[in-house]
């Protein structure tokens, strides 16, 4: 099966775009081969959703999603689909999008199962209204939704107490929630469209002396040791992943690094996309 396509998530330019700009970070997109983004960390303002519109419109780019908040809270600026609904769809109409995603769960929630639940289903309800005007709405995991209640994941249960809301399955995030991506890739079929491709790796641990006087330096080094990695130079199954996804009915598999340790976010794009093609997926960009 070959129906899916390989984007990135621009979260990983958003210095880039700071330092020149959105039309130049999507020239070089497009001259790292890539045709699908997903926008992240972007302010929609009226000049950027113009810009974002004329810059996918010069280099042949199709933004396949944006970002947006269910409701907003502390730490975390943006729009929100709770108070800004009609904005935001306008900029997806604008832009030819037809899906929004909720990059994490309000802080203040995290550990609360039934603030939680009462969140996701607040997202279900939007999702509905969303599906009116042809939009999808799509929740964005990490590890915590990997705590469990009552023997289940957190995770499951957002998925078994919703319908319409969909979930873009972040790889390295379910690994180091402690599941097996290819097998929560299985669970979750018919329910994501977007898929975030990430390595996961164990980075080397640079001890000096002065860690070995406070032991608790140096555990804290052995136990924060966990490093987005480009993809081929970490420890996941990318070929596996990708042909679970597509058999599951993945339509965006977007290449996303979270940090990339001082390298150009460029080059590591760059690194990833090499990769892909290596494994045999040159027709998917």
């Amino acid at each position: 099966m070959t129906h899916g396509k390989i984007g990135l998530q621009m979260f990983n330019l958003k210095n880039k775009i700071a330092e020149i700009g959105i039309y130049e970070t999507f020239r070089k997109i497009k001259d790292l081969g890539f045709s699908y983004v997903e926008i992240s960390n972007i302010e929609m303002s009226n000049d950027n959703v113009t810009e974002l519109r004329r810059a996918s419109s010069a280099f042949g780019i199709t933004i396949v999603s944006v970002s947006a908040l269910l409701e907003t809270f502390p730490g975390v600026p943006g729009e929100s689909l709770t108070q800004d609904f009609d904005k935001i769809v306008n900029d997806c109409k604008q832009l030819g999008c037809n899906t929004i995603r909720i990059g994490m769960m309000p802080f203040h929630l995290i550990g609360h199962k039934d603030k939680i639940i009462a969140y996701i289903q607040e997202a279900e309800t939007i999702a509905e209204q969303l599906a009116a005007h042809g939009i999808e709405l799509h929740y964005h995991n990490h590890h915590i939704e990997f705590e469990k209640y009552d023997g289940k994941y957190l995770l499951e249960i957002m998925l078994n107490s919703t319908s319409k809301l969909g979930f873009e399955l972040d790889v390295h995030w379910v690994q180091r929630g402690g599941e097996n991506p290819i097998e929560i890739i299985k669970r979750f079929a018919g329910r994501i469209s977007l898929l975030h491709l990430k390595d996961f790796r164990v980075g080397r641990i640079q001890a000096v002396e002065e860690d070995f006087k406070d032991i608790s330096k140096f555990m804290y080094k052995f136990n924060n040791n966990i490093e987005f990695a480009e993809l081929g130079l970490g420890n996941l199954d990318i070929k596996g992943i990708m042909e679970t996804g597509l058999a599951s009915g993945v339509k965006y598999f977007l290449v996303e690094q979270d940090d990339t340790y001082g390298k150009d976010p460029f080059d590591c794009l760059e690194t990833s996309a090499r990769y892909l093609r290596q494994l045999g997926y040159a027709e998917l960009f």
